[in-house]
């Protein structure tokens, strides 16, 4: 169903199942990224849940330190419990928003090292724009992750007035990367949590939006 009104980019708590009727499909980003044939047709039948928590706390430990930095503010964390149906083994997604480089691990994508950070329109569209850092290193090949997004005052929910989430991640063994934004696109004619991604590795990329139903409790 479409997003509550109450729930913003300063707000994901709670329960988002991936729409794939409005979704596009994730088979070829995975296949970009090394899945094998049978776990991404495991995939594509399976039911996907998030279990979002968003809060303040200190920063946790960055891929250069094997403890939490000293003093410093709190900072916002997502950490999404991901569960999926059909036998699909689940994964966890635990994001700090300082912009530090922090290393994970799991059993679908192997080793990555990926950060993330708030930002605002004019930010995403400098990222992606020619001569931005996306390009120059070649993350992105078009500015697609830029567009469709509901920017009125209303999505400014995040500090400084922020309406996105920015998700990097690169692949350790893999030499893929994945470069995320989020926030809310009217899909349907109704308000949506969508992710745009771009996946890319060796000159090919795949562009794809991820578009949530939100469940109430």
């Amino acid at each position: 169903m479409a997003a509550s009104g109450t729930k913003t980019i300063g707000d994901l708590n709670g329960k988002w199942v991936l729409n794939k009727t409005l979704s596009d499909s994730v088979d070829p980003a995975l296949s970009l990224q090394g899945v094998g044939w049978l776990v991404r047709k495991a995939i594509g039948a399976a039911t996907i849940t998030l279990h979002v928590k968003q809060y303040q706390g200190p920063p946790s430990p960055t891929a250069a330190s094997e403890t939490k930095p000293a003093g410093g503010d709190d900072v916002t964390h997502v950490d999404i419990q991901q569960v999926a149906t059909a036998g699909v083994k689940g994964t966890a997604e635990n994001r700090c928003l300082d912009d530090a480089f922090r290393d994970h691990s799991d059993w679908l994508f192997g080793h990555v090292r990926g950060r993330t950070r708030w930002v605002g329109p004019a930010d995403v569209a400098a990222l992606v724009a020619e001569g931005g850092e996306a390009r120059t290193w070649g993350w992105v090949d078009d500015d697609s992750v830029a567009l469709d997004w509901l920017e009125d005052e209303a999505e400014r929910t995040g500090p400084a007035g922020a309406s996105h989430i920015l998700s990097f991640v690169q692949s350790v063994d893999a030499a893929w990367t994945a470069l995320q934004v989020w926030g809310f696109q009217s899909v349907g004619g109704e308000r949506r949590h969508v992710r745009n991604v771009v996946v890319a590795k060796a000159g090919k990329f795949y562009s794809f939006k991820m578009v949530y139903d939100w469940i109430p409790e």
